[in-house]
């Protein structure tokens, strides 16, 4: 994408906290992305603003309110070009100009077809200095930040992430005996740090009958950023089997055994983002159906023996051809606690 002017080490400390003020929203703002903008006047910060709940206010605007008149002729760092359309609420690029606002430097452009180039093309044309995408370490995190709100553009749904626990000796659960604790108490915590950042969170019928799941956030204050529960297949969910109080907007149901369809089902409610837990069945579905756009794979040194439900051929931490990972790509490692992280992403052409 095309920049005016010259980036400095400053626009790059600036873009990149608008990007980590965005992402400390996730899971908060569906069915608008997670926008963080900061203005910054002579290197000070002076308006600094988040996408508000349910997408409302947008960042730009919280920014500018925060400001207030220090905003004219300040800098706009903003995670995502600013909208240009209007919407529920006016664009997004005219109260940057009503502002007066002098430049603009954006970490990411919006695949938005409403948006997509015109944002920054009326903020231009408005007499602003606009750097677009102008430091390849902030695009970077900015992609990751907004890659929900760009898969629901792009196709229409929210980004995949499935996560399963794997005992050491390949095992997910046991047949009969229900949930069993396979990963640390540490690991689960920043399991629920994980949920709090989702949209959504989905389990198969099956998980629902034999696990009876909590699918709330069970973090301290972070309960009210669980996300929605979602069931694929069944017949839906008994609220009260839940053990939590959840509104039935927060409940939802797809029915049938096409997950493609489910899944678009969902970006019409506006979910970007979506967590599959539960379930050996539901997650060899989505695998299979080239639906998962990253794995996040748990390893502890726990055995299960010979009782063990195992998803995949041999273990992933092994051998990832051999478990039928082959072409999947790992980008990032970690351990937690006595457990091993792996982040992978599908093949290019599935």
């Amino acid at each position: 994408m095309s920049s005016a002017g010259t980036v400095t080490d400053l626009d790059r400390r600036f873009l990149a906290a608008a990007v980590r003020l965005g992402a400390s929203r996730l899971g908060m703002t569906w069915p608008n992305p997670a926008v963080g903008c900061l203005i910054v006047r002579n290197g000070i910060v002076v308006g600094q603003g988040v996408t508000g709940d349910g997408g409302r206010p947008h960042g730009e605007v919280v920014s500018l309110a925060d400001a207030g008149k220090a905003a004219r002729g300040a800098t706009a760092y903003v995670s995502l070009e600013p909208c240009n359309h209007h919407g529920r609420t006016p664009p997004c690029t005219e109260a940057l100009l009503a502002a007066g606002i002098a430049r603009v430097v954006i970490a990411l452009g919006d695949t938005d077809p409403r948006v997509c180039g015109s944002g920054i093309g009326r903020l231009r044309d408005g007499g602003v200095e606009v750097l677009a995408e102008p430091d390849r370490v902030a695009r970077q995190a900015a992609l990751r930040v907004h890659r929900g709100h760009r898969m629901r553009m792009m196709k229409g749904r929210p980004f995949v992430t499935l996560k399963l626990a794997l005992s050491d000796d390949g095992g997910v659960g046991l047949e009969g005996e229900g949930q069993v604790a396979i990963t640390s108490t540490r690991t689960n915590h920043v399991m629920h740090g994980l949920r709090a950042r989702m949209d959504a969170i989905g389990i198969g019928s099956g998980t629902l009958r034999s696990d009876d799941p909590l699918l709330s956030v069970r973090r301290p204050g972070l309960s009210h950023r669980s996300p929605v529960a979602v069931l694929f297949g069944g017949s839906g969910f008994d609220a009260t089997k839940l053990g939590e109080t959840r509104p039935a907007e927060r409940l939802l149901h797809v029915p049938g055994h096409d997950l493609c369809a489910g899944l678009q089902t969902l970006g019409e409610h506006g979910l970007t983002t979506l967590l599959v837990e539960g379930g050996a069945r539901l997650a060899k579905a989505f695998l299979e159906a080239h639906l998962v756009d990253e794995l996040l794979l748990l390893k502890s040194a726990k055995s299960l023996g010979e009782k063990a439900i195992r998803p995949f051929s041999a273990h992933p931490f092994d051998d990832l051809k051999a478990a039928g990972l082959e072409g999947w790509q790992v980008t990032g490692r970690r351990r937690i606690g006595p457990d091993r992280l792996m982040r992978l992403a599908p093949p290019t052409n599935p």
